[in-house]
């Protein structure tokens, strides 16, 4: 499925008579099936926002060296840091592997549901990590995010090689 992209979008060859292709006619087709995981990548940039907010409200305990909160799960603060710390060192991993798995023409059904998987177990897991000290609960939802990133990086490369 991956040799049949560059076909499916004439318009990036067009130079200037890009302006008589119309790329929506072209991508959206194409990317239709994959909506529910398009939309979990823009509620993953909704939620990064939202917990990037949420980091800087309140003044920690304590302090490192570096003005971060000190570590201490305690400390309301430190924990909503650590929420948002948590999903930007996650992001690039999400992303890739949700990408890559579109466009590499993993299965429609599966891309969408490991994509919107990965969202329930990351909004559990802010919502977690911010209101509890509940380490187990919020290792469970950090391993379910990380089997939903797992498995849309084997559909992308099987589709890449195998397909």
């Amino acid at each position: 499925m991956i040799r049949a992209l560059p076909a499916a979008l004439p318009f990036l060859a067009a130079g200037p008579a890009l302006a008589q292709v119309a790329p929506a006619d072209v991508v959206t087709p194409l990317f239709a099936p994959y909506s529910h995981a398009l939309a979990a990548l823009a509620l993953w940039a909704l939620l990064l926002i939202v917990l990037t907010g949420l980091s800087g409200h309140g003044t920690p305990r304590r302090r490192t060296d570096s003005g971060h909160p000190a570590r201490d799960y305690s400390d309301p603060a430190y924990r909503r840091s650590r929420a948002h710390l948590n999903a930007v060192e996650t992001s690039g991993v999400f992303v890739a592997a949700t990408v890559a798995a579109i466009l590499a023409g993993g299965p429609p059904f599966w891309v969408n549901l490991f994509a919107a998987l990965f969202m329930v177990a990351r909004i559990a897991m802010a919502a977690v990590h911010i209101g509890t000290e509940n380490q187990m609960l919020r290792s469970a939802c950090y391993v379910a995010g990380v089997v939903c990133t797992l498995t849309l990086a084997v559909m992308a490369l099987i589709g890449a090689f195998v397909s």
